[in-house]
C-alpha cells in the first residue's frame, strides 16, 4: 500500500489506527494485509489510501500496480523515502524507521556484567591456525580454568615462523597482521554495545610500536570501566641473548608497559633488557625483580633462568610497597626439546592459577609450573609413541590431550622461600 505524508502520520479512522514510525506490519496473504497491529481485510483497508483491489491486484495509486506477494510500502519521512518490499508471511519494520532504532533489545552476554562472578579475560596475542602458540595457546588452558576469555589475534598466521627458536620446521608462512586502527575499531565495537567488563588483559608477543601504543590506549580504556583490572603482561621480546623484536620497542616496554603492569612474566633474558642488568646469579635475579617492582608491578615471575646449568623460576611478589617481597624459586628439569608456545602457556597458567590463590603466588606458581610440566611430559610421550624423536623437532604442545594436567594438575614442583 502506499502511505504519504510527513514524518509522523496522524490518520485516525475508524478502521485505521495511529500510523507510527516503528510500527511493525506483515503481508498475510493476497486477501490481508497486517500493519500498526492489525489485519485488514480488502474491504477493511481505508478509504482514504487510495487502496483497492480488483482481479488479484492491489491497486497503490493510478499509476502503479504490484502483486501483494511483491507488496512495496513506501512513506516520504523527513524528505527521504525509504522503499521496502517484502514477500507474504514476511514481517518488515515500518518504513523511515533508521536501522540503528530497529534492534530488537536482547540480554547482554552474562560474561560482560560486573556483578557476575566469572573472571573475563581480554587476550590480545598471535593466533596460528595450526599448532599452539599465542591465544591457541592461552585461551583453551584459561577456559579450563574457568575464565570467560575475549581473544583478538594481533597476527593471524597459518602456522608459526619458527623463526624464535633453533630449528625452523616451516619454510613457508601465510597470514595477516592487525595493525593499531584495527584493534581500535575492535575495542570501539565492544565499547558500543557495553562489552568492555573484563577482569585482567592479558599480553603477548607485539611486533609493531604502533601496536604496543594502542595497546596501552586499550588498557587505559578497560581500568576507566574497571578500575581494579589486573594487566598480566608477557614482554616479549627475546631469549638466550637473541631479539625476537626490534630492539627499538625495549626502551617502550620499559618506560611505558611495566609502570601498568599487575604482573610481569619475563624470561632471563627479557629481565635484563627491562633493568639493564646482566643477570648471572640467582642474587642479582632477586635484586632484579626489586627494581620491576619499584617501577610499577606487583608481582614479578622470572619463568626460565638458568644458572649453574639448572633451570629455576623466581618469583616476587610485593603487594605492598612498604613491606618486603615475598621471594620463592622453583627448581625445574631440562628438558632435551624444542617446543612451541611454552611461554604463551606458562603466562596463562601463572595468570589462571594467581586469581584462584590471589593472596598466595607460590602456591600459584608451583600449579602453573607442575602443570606446565605435565603438559611437556604428555607431549613428549605422544611424539615417541608416535615415533618421532623429541630432540629433532619442534613439538606442537598437545594441550587437548592434556586437560587433566592443565585443570587439575598434580603437585610435583614446590616453591622454597628465599
Amino acid at each position: 500500500m502506499m502511505l504519504t505524508g510527513s514524518a509522523q502520520l496522524t490518520r485516525t479512522s475508524a478502521t485505521c489506527p495511529k500510523l507510527l514510525i516503528g510500527t511493525r506490519g506483515q503481508v498475510r496473504s493476497s486477501q490481508s494485509v497486517e500493519y500498526c497491529g492489525r489485519v485488514f481485510s480488502r474491504d477493511q483497508l481505508p478509504d482514504d489510501e487510495r487502496v483497492s483491489w480488483s482481479d488479484g491486484i492491489l491497486e497503490l495509486s493510478k499509476q502503479e500496480k504490484v502483486k501483494p506477494q511483491a507488496l512495496t510500502c513506501r512513506m516520504l519521512c523527513m524528505s527521504v523515502k525509504f522503499v521496502h518490499r517484502v514477500s507474504p508471511g514476511k514481517s518488515f519494520a515500518r518504513p523511515g524507521t533508521p536501522i540503528r532504532k530497529q534492534r530488537r533489545s536482547m540480554a547482554p552476554p552474562l560474561a560482560a556484567m560486573p556483578d557476575v562472578r566469572t573472571p573475563r579475560v581480554l587476550s590480545i596475542q598471535s593466533h596460528t591456525v595450526q599448532g599452539y602458540v599465542g591465544n591457541k595457546a592461552a585461551v583453551f588452558p584459561l577456559q579450563l580454568l574457568g575464565f570467560e576469555v575475549d581473544p583478538i589475534n594481533s597476527v593471524q598466521f597459518s602456522n608459526h615462523t619458527g623463526k624464535y627458536f633453533h630449528i625452523r620446521c616451516y619454510s613457508i608462512v601465510r597470514g595477516q597482521v592487525l595493525d593499531g586502527d584495527q584493534l581500535w575499531a575492535l575495542i570501539e565495537g565492544l565499547e558500543a554495545n557495553d562489552l568492555l567488563y573484563y577482569t585482567h588483559l592479558l599480553t603477548g608477543y607485539i611486533g609493531s610500536l604502533s601496536f604496543l601504543e594502542m595497546v596501552l590506549q586499550v588498557l587505559q580504556k578497560l581500568r576507566a570501566v574497571n578500575p581494579n583490572l589486573i594487566y598480566v603482561c608477557d614482554p616479549v621480546m627475546g631469549d638466550e641473548g637473541k631479539f625476537y623484536i626490534k630492539p627499538e620497542l625495549a626502551p617502550v616496554f620499559r618506560s611505558k608497559v611495566v609502570p601498568v603492569a599487575s604482573m610481569l612474566t619475563p624470561n632471563q633474558f627479557e629481565l635484563e633488557i627491562l633493568t639493564g642488568s646482566s643477570i648471572r646469579t640467582e642474587k642479582e635475579a632477586l635484586q632484579a625483580c626489586e627494581t620491576l617492582h619499584a617501577l610499577g608491578p606487583s608481582q614479578v615471575i622470572i619463568t626460565s633462568l638458568d644458572i649453574d646449568n639448572k633451570l629455576l623460576l623466581i618469583g616476587s611478589d610485593k603487594p605492598n610497597k612498604d613491606e618486603p617481597a615475598k621471594q620463592f624459586r622453583i627448581s625445574m628439569p631440562k628438558i632435551p626439546a624444542y617446543f612451541t608456545g611454552t611461554g604463551d602457556l606458562m603466562t596463562a597458567l601463572l595468570l589462571g592459577w594467581s586469581y584462584k590463590y590471589q593472596n598466595d603466588l607460590a602456591k600459584a606458581a608451583e600449579l602453573a609450573v607442575s602443570s606446565l610440566q605435565g603438559v611437556l611430559r604428555r607431549t613428549i610421550s605422544d611424539y615417541e609413541e608416535a615415533g618421532v624423536s623429541p630432540n629433532l623437532k619442534q613439538l606442537e604442545l598437545r594441550l587437548v590431550q592434556s586437560q587433566t594436567e592443565i585443570s587439575s594438575p598434580k603437585l610435583a614442583y614446590r616453591a622454597e622461600k628465599l
